[in-house]
């Protein structure tokens, strides 16, 4: 359990990290991860970013297919660590780096507070669905492992 756990965790930051440098850096442009600079430290931090997301995809799905090799995938405490992974991603995201680091803000020249809420809210989406689905695995491993049940 603790293996598939750590392998969705680190899948779930991944993920997210990717479709937020995919999507809000490359294609939207909104930003980059260090906006504090010049456009090219700016592309320099994506680059970085994209580096160290793909470095963490790459150990998530090495993880996962060792566990998986060993027959001990636990497949629902897998997907409940993939989207608290996910959600805490999002949420250091938009609380550290935009506004304890202020190393980069979602949109610029626009009323951010619909983003920042947006933003946070999904991270609360996905830690509130993570946390009740792994109390669930949780709860239904209990109830396999008593005697009868």
């Amino acid at each position: 359990m603790r293996h598939s756990a750590i392998s969705g965790a680190l899948l779930g930051v991944a993920f997210v990290a990717a479709i937020d440098e995919i999507v809000f850096h490359q294609i939207l442009g909104w930003h980059h991860f260090y906006d504090r600079s010049t456009p090219a430290v700016g592309l320099a931090s994506d680059g970085l970013l994209h580096t160290a997301e793909l470095l963490v995809l790459v150990a998530g799905f090495a993880l996962l297919a060792d566990v998986h090799r060993r027959h001990a995938l636990a497949v629902r405490h897998l997907w409940a660590a993939l989207l608290m992974g996910a959600g805490a991603f999002q949420l250091f995201d938009g609380l550290v780096n935009h506004k304890v680091f202020r190393v980069h803000r979602i949109r610029y020249d626009v009323d951010v507070l619909p983003y920042d809420l947006a933003w946070l809210g999904a991270a609360a989406v996905l830690l509130i669905a993570g946390a009740v689905l792994w109390w669930s695995a949780r709860r239904s491993a209990r109830t396999t492992e008593l005697p009868g049940g």
